[in-house]
């Protein structure tokens, strides 16, 4: 295999954690093989420690939210055809587009017109479960696989006759820090109740979320402080809100201890009582970790004219996968902070609220365990559909 040519791969990576699983998969890939991997298209810092010369400056394609998709959809339609261009003239073994729908997806049905001999994969399936599920349908022309991360989203795309799926895996089940936090909550702990208590916030990574829930939630906290509680607040955060962070917490009655360090985060997860959240990936790393929590989310204008569209039940991914309620979840008008603090209480002792968490959270593991690493299955389905591309192209 050593003298085989390079495997030429296409990429498309928005995302941090977009760009994460493209170096795991280029990784794997490199190992399955033996050959070398020549990357073209968009990632970052990861993806170009691999070998990656980015076409632009994937954070340009890392939005949130239906606003930021509007105001800025004129740019986005340059780079989208401007990314389809390329990756079609490069002419690659495979493409992966990861994460990111809005973006990745018309950048792969515009290579599928430019180029059909080119097979197409994409790592992470669209929320169709959740929300717009004619998605599912209207991926088939030009997708011709799915890389699954939650184990119930293969059943979904059938149901809704979407393309073929493959569940392989969440890099979260093999983190090492997520292993160390769950040993940390796994070892016995004072759970009485005129000890300091240890809540992590968790008031989102993007400017809208945090603008959002930071009043609320220090609301929460003043609260808690009211009704007799003692408090160690740890806030890990990422650097691009991170001033916006410190500013917004200034006023709290307790200040938080904000981290920035991902070794730190972890450590704050192994000490955490509880937590206080925004809605989303953060959820299913708290409950892989055991952090029992409460969920939050307030939806920016443009997804409040649209919350008539979301079908599915919960969006708390614990809930799920677990198929039952799990994390308990406050929306909008709803994030009140009264509630939110009686839910707090109930977590930070030995109640059958807390057990009920922590046996859902065990549920939760159980049903996204692999026998693999995530990267290693993703790697064998690209391998799979390259193959089946060139059998086909030699009829």
């Amino acid at each position: 295999m050593a003298n085989e040519k390079p495997l030429k791969i296409a990429i498309v990576a928005g995302e941090e954690s977009g760009d994460l699983l493209g170096a795991d998969i280029v990784e794997a890939l490199k190992r399955a093989t033996g050959r070398e991997i020549r990357l073209v298209g968009i990632g970052g810092r990861h993806l170009q420690a691999l070998g990656l010369t980015p076409l632009f400056d994937g954070g340009e394609i890392a939005l949130m939210g239906l606003s930021a998709i509007l105001r800025d959809l004129p740019r986005l339609m340059r780079r989208i055809s401007q990314t389809a261009s390329a990756v079609a003239g490069e002419r690659p073994d495979c493409l992966i587009t990861i994460d990111s729908p809005d973006f990745s997806l018309r950048v792969a049905k515009k290579v599928r017109a430019a180029d059909p001999a080119i097979p197409i994969v994409h790592y992470v399936c669209p929320s169709v479960w959740a929300w717009r599920p004619g998605r599912a349908v209207a991926m088939k022309p030009y997708v011709d696989h799915i890389l699954c991360i939650l184990p119930f989203e293969v059943k979904e795309l059938a149901r809704l006759d979407g393309p073929p799926g493959t569940y392989v895996g969440h890099r979260l089940t093999h983190d090492p820090g997520v292993l160390g936090a769950a040993k940390a909550q796994s070892s016995p702990r004072d759970l009485s109740d005129d000890r300091v208590k240890t809540l992590l916030v968790l008031p989102g990574s993007r400017r809208g979320e945090v603008r959002r829930l930071v009043g609320p939630f220090g609301k929460t906290i003043s609260i808690l402080r009211a009704r007799g509680h003692r408090l160690r607040l740890l806030l890990p955060t990422v650097p691009h809100v991170a001033d916006l962070v410190r500013a917004s917490v200034a006023s709290w009655d307790e200040k938080p201890e904000i981290i920035l360090d991902p070794e730190r985060k972890w450590q704050a997860f192994g000490k955490a009582d509880a937590a206080l959240i925004a809605s989303g990936t953060v959820s299913l790393e708290l409950a892989l970790s055991g952090v029992p929590m409460v969920s939050c989310y307030r939806f920016d204008p443009v997804m409040r004219m649209a919350q008539s569209l979301i079908t599915v039940w919960s969006a708390a991914l614990p809930n799920l996968i677990a198929d039952r309620p799990v994390v308990p979840e406050s929306y909008n008008e709803y994030v009140r902070p009264h509630y939110l603090a009686r839910q707090l209480e109930a977590l930070f002792s030995d109640t059958p609220y807390r057990a009920w968490q922590k046996d859902g959270f065990a549920e939760v593991a159980r049903r996204m365990a692999t026998d693999k690493p995530s990267g290693d299955i993703a790697a064998g389905v690209v391998m799979e559909c390259i193959k089946g591309s060139k059998a086909n192209s030699q009829r």
